[in-house]
C-alpha cells in the first residue's frame, strides 16, 4: 500500500494536525540543532562582512589621507 491510500481513509485532523505533531515530537531536537546551526552561521557571516567592510574602510581612509597630508 502507498502512503496516499493509508492516508486517504484517515480523517483530516490526523493528516494535518497529528502527524506534524509527532514530526515535531520525534524530530524537534534535529530540527532545532539545524536551525540554530544555521542562525549561527548567518550570525558569524553578518559579523564577518562587517569586520572586513570597517577593515576595508579604515584602509582606504587612512591611505588616502596619507597620501594627500590631510588633517592627522
Amino acid at each position: 500500500m502507498a502512503v496516499k491510500e493509508i492516508l486517504a481513509g484517515m480523517p483530516w485532523w490526523v493528516k494535518w494536525v497529528a502527524i506534524p505533531v509527532i514530526a515535531l515530537v520525534v524530530f524537534g531536537g534535529l530540527i532545532t540543532s539545524v536551525l540554530t546551526f544555521v542562525v549561527g552561521l548567518l550570525f558569524k557571516l553578518l559579523i564577518f562582512v562587517a569586520l572586513v567592510g570597517g577593515l576595508i574602510y579604515l584602509v582606504r581612509r587612512f591611505t588616502s589621507s596619507s597620501n594627500s597630508r590631510g588633517d592627522w
